[in-house]
This record gives C-alpha cells, structure tokens and sequence, in this order.
C-alpha cells in the first residue's frame, strides 16, 4: 500500500514505516505474489530469478517481474511480439521511474487488454498508471486511475491489495482539482542536516518563509504535515478530511492544504505543494519525545535530483532544473541501477566474486541481485535468498536465533552472523560486516523475493552515499 506506515514506540524508522513494514508494498504493487524459491549454492540465472523451466513466456516473463528481475526482462525484449514488448517496456519505464515514457506505451493497450478480459495485464497496467500519474504530479489522472482499479478489480484484489489502494484512493480525491506543483530552476548546493531521535534525517526547510525541519522520505508517494506546522504558517487546510487506517495503524483524520512557496535550505523552492495534514499526535513518539513535523515524500524528492549524504552529515544536491544549462555534467552513471517499485527502492548489486576471478569486481548483466535499500532501517540483514547461494561460508558457524525488525511479528527465525559481507556496486566493492543472514524463507513474499535489506547502519560504513534520480543510479564512496 502507498506509504504503508506503523507507529511503533521503540525508535524505529517512520522513513521504512517503522523499517520493514515497508517491505510488504513490494508484495502488494506487483502481480500476485509467486513462491519464493530457495537459492542453491552455485545456483544458475534460472534459480536465483524464482523461475522454472517448462513455462511459457508470458508466465515467466510475469514471475522475473514479481520477482523484481527487471534487468533480466530487458534481456528479452527483443525476442517478443511487439504487443507483449510494449507492455513489459512500459511497466519497466514505471519501475525505472520514466513515467511519462511508460504513460505512452500502456496507454494505448488498456482498451485492448479489457476488451479481451485480461484482467491480470489490466490490473498490472492501471497500478502502473496511477502510480505515473502520481509521480507526474497529475493529481487528477491520478485519482481517475486509482478509482477505476477499485472499481473494476476491487473484488478480485487481496486484502493486502486493499490495504495499499488507501491512502492514494482517499488521498487523490481531496488534491484531484489542485494545480500541479512547479520548481524553480537553481544551482548545486550543499545542506547541512541532523539526525532527529529516530535516527532518521531531517531536512531545513522553509515552508511559506518559516524555517522548520522536515524527514526526507523517497518511499513515501505524497508529502505530510503537521496540523500545527499548517495553522503557524497560515495554510488553509480543507474541511474534507479522509479517515485512513494504513499510515499509522489506527483510524486517523487527514486533510489537504496548499503550499504556496516551500523552499528547501533556502535553495530549491516548490510553488504550489501539495501536503496531506496529519494531527499531531498521529505522529508523536513518546519513547523518544519527538514530534514529527512532517515528510518530504516523492513530490519533493524528484526535484532535488540527486543527493550526496556523506558521513559529517552533508547533503550535496544537483537539482533536475539548473540555473546555467551549460552547467558541468555531474549525472552519476557508473554506479548500481535502482528502480522503484510500488513505495521501495530496489537496487540491483553485483554479484560478489572470489579473489583472482577475471569479473572479480564489476557487475555484469544478469548477474544483479536486488536488495531493498532504506536508509531508515535501523538495521541490515539478509535473507535466505542470500544464504542459498553462500549456505558454504557458513557450514562451521553456530545458528542463533534472530527477531526480524518491525511490525511483522514474527517468530525469531534460525540465522547466522557474517562477520563481513562484500557487496558490488557498480565497479566499488564494499564490505559490510556483522549482518545477520536468515537461513529460511519467512513466508512473506515481500522479504523472501529480495537478497537483504540494507539499512542506515550498513550506509553508515560509507564515507558517502548519492542515490541520482536523474539516471536511477545509485554510487558508494567507501570509508
């Protein structure tokens, strides 16, 4: 579900939805979710993208994309009919964030798709859309889209599936007439930032000319504020409000105002800001005593392009609209690929190679693992994915028992501890160490299809860090 987030009271990460809720959009925003299969060491292309032999094309076509496998799809392309070609293209310019470009191919194939009653493609197809037209800022379109996915498939969606569809089906309605938001152009800048109690990064801002201090959340499809932080700038909040259920867990009301001018660390400034208002006490931690102002979701995120965080806590920012054209080109492209699939960020990591291997140090096609990349998580671990295809490093270790982070509630779960993990990004191989590595498959889909989450403590091994939206790139800088 859009921006799935449960309060919790021990200092979790309000950035991954109190860390792995998070993890169970991926779950919900693709087809429905296909068996996880457990790695073997030594495991083919086959094994480690979840498919089998014997399938046709279509059907393995849709597992490698419910299996993330984005890159292994873009391999086949070529070797499809054109209609089948333009869906996956188009669901793949979604999942690497080309909206408009992945607008232009499935538009013209949903009429074709109801019409001979393929409701899995439509499904796929109307998620897609929504999902644009929202990252577009189209605020109508959008509602439009999400509205037609209820009505149409609504019987036919899981309850987790209804879960997801909330907040953007009580959200769209209240902004459907709201103008677009506009950025204005300017140069590079640096920011300062600060850890808030949660451990999360909080970004000044200037909302209206008042300075205040916001969470930067990418994962996140919409930007939210605080009830008092509206009513101190003067914003006029609407008297419509939505009751929503998924944001905290519990009921709360939330209604929608207009940002005229909001400026990022005096820099980048936004005309006409959408924001969600929350009540204060939705999103008060007592544990910590930290009330959380608001969040910087996508809307914001985009125009800031690409974002350095290094270790003293600085932010480089190159905006997507620069003051000079001309301006040197900084777009970072040698990094890892990452997508974005439903609210999580997904990167693709090479494969980790032994010393003295000819491809020791680089990533090739076909060789990435995805990864869920938070930079709330309070904390990295892998799963069995990982563990099937590195079940010998550990042959001689002692299983302990680990409680997976997060509102899942799971039972603890038979895990080993890697002294050190190296992970590829790009041509960098980084070492990351203590990590816990699960042994079994949990039984959600949404942490079971991925090879690990790398949390705030594995980025906080880094010297820096730049996720670029520009190019989806994402590049390490070791400590």
């Amino acid at each position: 579900m859009n921006g799935l987030r449960k309060k919790c009271e021990n200092s979790v990460s309000f950035w991954y939805g109190c860390q792995s809720a998070l993890l169970l959009v991926a779950a919900l925003w693709l087809s429905p979710a296909y068996p996880a299969v457990a790695q073997q060491p030594g495991g083919d292309a086959e094994v480690h993208t979840g498919t089998a032999s014997g399938l046709d094309v279509d059907t393995r076509l849709r597992n490698l994309l419910a299996d993330h496998q984005f890159i292994r799809i873009e391999q086949e392309l070529a070797h499809l009919p054109a209609g089948d070609a333009q869906f996956y293209r188009g669901l793949l310019a979604n999942r690497a964030n080309n909206a408009q470009n992945s607008i232009e191919l499935l538009e013209p194939l949903l009429d074709k798709v109801v019409a001979r009653g393929d409701t899995e493609r439509e499904k796929l197809i109307r998620r897609a859309l929504g999902e644009d037209y929202l990252r577009l800022g189209d605020w109508s379109k959008a509602a439009a889209a999400y509205e037609a996915l209820q009505t149409r498939l609504g019987s036919k969606l899981t309850p987790d599936e209804q879960d997801e569809l909330e907040m953007p089906l009580k959200f769209l309605p209240l902004a459907k007439d709201n103008p677009h938001m506009s950025v204005e152009p300017c140069d590079a800048f640096q920011m300062q930032v600060e850890k808030n109690p949660l451990g999360l990064i909080d970004i000044p801002v200037f909302v209206d000319a008042m300075p205040h201090s916001l969470m930067l959340d990418p994962t996140t499809p919409f930007n939210l504020l605080a009830r008092s932080l509206a009513k101190e700038v003067g914003l006029k909040v609407s008297e419509q409000a939505v009751t929503i259920h998924t944001l905290t867990g519990k009921p709360i009301q939330v209604h929608m105002a207009i940002v005229p001018r909001f400026t990022i660390a005096g820099r980048l400034t936004l005309r006409d800001m959408t924001v969600f208002v929350f009540e204060d006490a939705d999103y008060y931690f007592p544990v910590n005593h930290y009330q959380v102002q608001g969040v910087l979701g996508y809307p914001a995120v985009s125009a800031l392009g690409s974002l350095t965080i290094t270790s003293d806590s600085t932010i480089t920012v190159r905006p997507v609209k620069r003051l000079d054209p001309d301006a040197k080109d900084d777009r970072l492209t040698n990094g890892a690929r990452f997508f974005l699939d439903g609210d999580m960020v997904l990167v693709a990591l090479g494969k980790a190679r032994e010393p003295g291997d000819p491809l020791e140090g680089a990533s090739h096609p076909g060789d990435e693992r995805m990864y869920v990349m938070d930079a709330g998580s309070q904390q990295t671990y892998l799963t069995s994915r990982y563990y099937g295809e590195h079940a010998g490093d550990f042959s001689k270790q002692k299983l302990e028992m680990f409680t997976i982070p997060g509102p899942l509630n799971l039972p603890p779960q038979p895990a080993y501890l890697a002294e050190t993990v190296p992970i590829v990004v790009g041509k960098t191989t980084v070492h990351v160490h203590y990590v816990e590595v699960l042994t079994q498959p949990v039984g959600a889909a949404a942490l079971d299809d991925v090879y690990g989450v790398l949390g705030i403590d594995a980025l906080d091994q880094l010297s820096a860090y730049t996720f670029d939206y520009r190019t989806m790139q994402f590049g390490v800088k070791p400590e």
